[in-house]
């Protein structure tokens, strides 16, 4: 059996009743896509192995479309072939039918058939891999599967602190990847990529390099992914898009008045005062627009969510708890 047409219908991504028309434009913004001279040498060996693929399925899918222009069905469901005056059926080399017309030998091959007379429209391609060469079909076989199939990705972590995905930033990465020589040998190559890390981003945020993970033979080469993880910060916690800041009051503060002052994470200072009110444990103040970032929004940012935690004395003398209870007698 040849290669079915479902597999140059998945190269070309195209459904299985596409016309010719249909299947030229297919074929035409795909060769634009993956033209080899435009992608870099990173990822020009996929492009290559995909543009190549890309014109063999075209061609195929052309023949088999003239070639059904050129065959028609005859009474029993075979293939026969059209003269100038009606219909050739034959039974094993081909047998005469009643209009008149040139006499043309028929053969089937890969469930098609095809003229062995001078002027076929089948082309080259199909002469090799559509004929009865085995070996033909055998490496567009090999070779089809391997363009349909990428080595399994190569991952790493991409550590970001709290303030570079806040402010964005620039880092160089640096991994070895397996590279398959001319010999089809494996050896150990160290490649670096610089990675934007826009404001905003978040833990799991994933950056694919194309074509730069390991190679493998017979095989596309394999991504490379970076997933963003996120250092921990000794004063933010990022919750969502919001930014989240424990603070300390001792007692007495937390009853007769209390003020203080942080940097966010901008650089920007802040100092919060609360001379007038009691902060009560479990309190959160809520300042507006100082969170990360939102990506996909520009200009947007989270909230600064302060929690306030009232720190008790450990113990009290005698004479303290009685005061206490003297100044706090009517008070709740």
């Amino acid at each position: 059996m040849g290669n079915p047409p479902e597999l140059y219908h998945k190269i070309l991504n195209i459904p299985k009743d596409t016309s010719p028309q249909e299947i030229r434009a297919a074929y035409k913004n795909l060769v634009k896509k993956w033209h080899p001279d435009k992608h870099p040498p990173s990822s020009k060996p996929e492009a290559e192995a995909r543009f190549k693929a890309i014109s063999e399925a075209y061609e195929a899918l052309l023949d088999q479309q003239e070639n059904r222009a050129v065959f028609g069905l005859c009474n029993d469901g075979r293939a026969c072939e059209r003269g100038t005056g009606g219909a050739f059926c034959g039974g094993g080399g081909g047998g005469l039918g009643a209009g008149v017309g040139t006499r043309m030998e028929r053969t089937r091959s890969d469930d098609f058939c095809t003229r062995s007379a001078p002027g076929t429209p089948a082309r080259e391609f199909k002469k090799v891999y559509s004929s009865g060469n085995s070996g033909g079909r055998r490496a567009f076989a090999e070779f089809s599967s391997s363009i349909m199939r990428k080595a399994p990705p190569l991952e790493r972590k991409l550590e970001c602190t709290l303030e570079e995905l806040c402010r964005g930033c620039k880092k160089e990465v640096k991994f070895t990847r397996d590279v398959v020589t001319k010999n089809g040998s494996i050896v150990k190559k160290e490649v670096s990529q610089t990675v934007t890390v826009k404001p905003g981003w978040k833990k799991g945020k994933q950056v694919v390099f194309e074509g730069m993970g390991d190679e493998r033979p017979g095989c596309l080469p394999a991504d490379a992914i970076f997933t963003v993880s996120e250092k921990k910060h000794p004063t933010f916690k990022r919750v969502g898009n919001d930014l989240v800041l424990k603070a300390e009051v001792p007692l007495v503060s937390a009853l007769t008045g209390w003020s203080f002052s942080f940097r966010l994470l901008s650089g920007k200072k802040v100092s919060l005062a609360f001379q007038d009110e009691v902060i009560c444990p479990g309190y959160e103040k809520v300042i507006g627009g100082e969170g990360m970032p939102i990506p996909e929004h520009k200009g947007a940012r989270g909230d600064l969510r302060v929690k306030f935690e009232i720190v008790f004395p450990k113990e009290l003398t005698e004479e303290q708890r009685a005061g206490l209870a003297e100044i706090l007698k009517g008070s709740c």
